[in-house]
């Protein structure tokens, strides 16, 4: 076994409690932390997530693991009182503690590790498979949503100051816009254009917050399609992972994203960014799925901004990733050079194919109001 196996099995010991651990394997395709599926020999509990959190993104990771904390146990009590779920199955994962009863371990060189239950008997898929299974990724949204819609936005930290706030981004994209000299490809004349002719719009969702329409809730941060796990015995939606993200913000982050993710049948990593098209029929059964539940405590203005929220993150995403390949691929994964620039092609000709919808979208928001 090599010092870095046997390092893995040392920190995965410590969230192991008293079970022997039987195997540990990488686990998903995740843009920014290393994830781990612990096998354990043990009677209930055959295994756990184990995670090294990348501090670079989460610069205040203890504060992520204490918004963990705080919002699963908030939605776990609130669940018990919840009788809409007592026919089906709804899982909140579980933080591990150490055996001092820390949340979290820092590895030898400084790194960040975590525990988390597992929910077994799940899977997760990368795009949308149907209508059944985007009503289903809909619904498990609006079950997270509506378990923290009385937990006040302000117990949470502010663990990533400036995430979804999309005029910041494009601030940032000037910056690094002005410092770059070399001539572009025809593909990078594309985004910029792109990015030029809906720069004063991308302040919808802000300008509203500013205004008190849109007000601050706890949110998911990341509630892509690959974050929602599905029964593969039912089918039905599970649980809602990956809640590093956790924190405030407007539920339209959310919803934009969740749309975003599911209703591009081409997936995020297509290479063929041409074709992608925005699938309204899928749009139609996530928003059904989510409205059956977080219809309750949405407000007028709320249902105003839908259609700008599902725009809005597609647009804010494709910045992101082509900020990124323009300075160089700090933040996001890369497996092959221009990958952030294709994925912002990707994102940018949904935008368009979104736009070119928009009565289609807002006649499905208001039908199922």
């Amino acid at each position: 076994m090599s010092d870095q196996a046997e390092d893995l099995f040392y920190i995965a010991e410590q969230f192991a409690a008293d079970a022997r651990i039987v195997d540990i394997r990488e686990l998903g395709n995740g843009n920014i932390n290393d994830t781990f599926l612990v096998t354990l020999d043990a009677g209930t509990e055959k295994h756990f997530i184990l995670q090294r959190i990348n501090t670079r993104v989460f610069v205040n990771a203890e504060l992520v693991m204490h918004n963990m904390r705080i919002a699963t146990e908030h939605m776990r009590s609130r669940l018990y009182l919840k009788t809409s779920v007592k026919a089906r199955r709804w899982e909140i994962p579980s933080v591990l503690l150490t055996p001092d009863g820390r949340a979290h371990l820092r590895g030898s060189d400084g790194s960040f590790w975590r525990g988390l239950s597992f929910i077994e008997g799940c899977r997760s898929f990368d795009t949308i498979k149907d209508e059944r299974h985007a009503e289903e990724v809909g619904y498990a949204l609006g079950m997270f949503h509506t378990l923290l819609s009385d937990l006040p936005a302000e117990t949470l930290a502010d663990t990533l100051e400036g995430f979804h706030i999309t005029p910041e981004y494009l601030r940032h994209y000037d910056e690094v816009l002005a410092r770059r000299s070399a001539p572009g490809s025809p593909e990078i004349h594309r985004c910029t254009r792109f990015v030029k002719d809906r720069y004063a719009w991308a302040h919808v969702l802000e300008d509203a917050k500013k205004e008190g329409r849109l007000r601050l809730r706890p949110i998911h941060g990341d509630p892509k399609v690959d974050n929602i796990m599905i029964d593969e015995a039912t089918g039905r939606a599970a649980g809602i992972v990956d809640l590093d993200t956790v924190k405030p913000g407007l539920v339209h982050y959310d919803i934009g994203d969740c749309l975003r993710s599911g209703c591009n049948p081409s997936g995020e990593e297509t290479m063929k960014w041409e074709g992608v098209l925005f699938d309204t029929d899928i749009c139609r059964a996530i928003f059904r799925g989510y409205l059956a539940d977080a219809r309750r405590f949405l407000t007028e203005d709320d249902f105003a901004y839908l259609y700008d929220a599902v725009r809005l993150i597609a647009f804010e995403l494709g910045l992101r990733f082509f900020t990124d390949f323009l300075e160089g691929d700090v933040y996001f994964k890369v497996k092959q050079p221009e990958h952030n620039l294709a994925r912002a092609l990707v994102q940018f000709r949904l935008v368009e194919s979104i736009e070119s919808q928009e009565a289609a979208i807002r006649k499905i928001i208001r039908d199922l109001r």
